[in-house]
């Protein structure tokens, strides 16, 4: 069934008069008797009751009627709705965060600013750590990432950095660290560390062992934690130190302090991460909006 037959049934049911539906249409009258007559003879209907003085709608008539209104109603809309998928301006965006995104500027304002700019893309955001979000990137489950990590993307990964958040050493407020402005690793060596377990997938765990290797020496792990508030936690409980982003200052938690980490490699990047081969609008302008974004914070 073609759309054109439709366009025909839908002026004759409308003019009930099949010379007035031609004339309509600009075609000739037996053409069009032609086509509605092979429209039911396609459906295995009768549509229209003729008489010689007389064309009514049979009760399928009626039915089709509707339907027929419905579906050319939705194939005149269907190019403007393409056109709009095509712009990025609909749809669902999966989104992947690292944990300490919610205490930057970034998410809340790429959040706020995407909401108003394309009110149509439905924003779903999952935190999880950054090996994780791009697992779910290659296997399609993620859209965009948004992740800390100092280490090359996997195969497949393209990456674009947002910012550098400088590494804090968390100590217990006792400790003889607490009243110093920085703390070089070096003189962490004797030191417990509270830890993210090496499956993890956080970028902060190989980068604390990279800075101690760094000093001549292996961190002490005496305890894993895969959430860094947890770990904050467990240094105010005086389990150890831990080494965190510098955003993560933003959680007070009494018996605790942050000091700075003096070593020149003591950053952890975030960037926005999406497949090597992404080809949507909908995924590239979110993109960019976010580095535009990050770089004006």
């Amino acid at each position: 069934m073609e759309l054109r037959h439709l366009r025909y049934f839908v002026a004759v049911a409308e003019e009930l008069h099949f010379t007035r539906a031609a004339l309509r249409l600009n075609i000739a009258q037996p053409p069009l008797s032609q086509q509605i007559r092979a429209l039911e003879d396609e459906l295995g209907v009768q549509l229209f009751l003729r008489t010689r003085r007389s064309v009514a709608l049979t009760d399928a008539g009626q039915a089709l009627l509707v339907r027929a209104r419905e579906m050319l109603a939705a194939s005149h809309a269907l190019p403007g709705e393409l056109q709009r998928v095509a712009r990025g301006e609909v749809g669902l965006l999966r989104i992947g965060f690292s944990s300490t995104l919610p205490l930057t500027k970034v998410l809340r304002d790429v959040v706020a600013d995407h909401r108003r700019t394309h009110p149509d893309v439905a924003l779903n955001l999952r935190e999880m750590h950054s090996q994780r979000q791009f697992h779910g990137l290659l296997r399609g489950e993620l859209d965009v990432g948004l992740v800390r990590y100092n280490e090359d993307a996997p195969e497949g990964i393209r990456t674009r950095l947002l910012r550098r958040d400088p590494l804090r050493l968390v100590v217990p407020a006792t400790h003889r660290f607490a009243r110093r402005k920085s703390v070089a690793i070096a003189e962490c060596r004797d030191e417990a560390f509270i830890g993210f377990p090496g499956d993890a997938g956080t970028g902060t765990g190989p980068l604390l062992k990279r800075l101690c290797a760094q000093a001549g020496f292996d961190p002490r792990i005496a305890q894993e934690a895969r959430e860094a508030t947890t770990q904050i936690g467990l240094v105010a409980a005086g389990l150890g130190l831990a080494v965190l982003p510098g955003p993560l200052e933003a959680v007070r938690i009494e018996g605790v302090h942050y000091v700075a980490l003096k070593d020149a490699g003591a950053l952890l990047v975030m960037s926005v991460a999406t497949r090597a081969d992404e080809a949507s609008e909908r995924v590239l302008q979110f993109v960019r909006r976010v580095g535009a974004l990050a770089k004006a914070a």
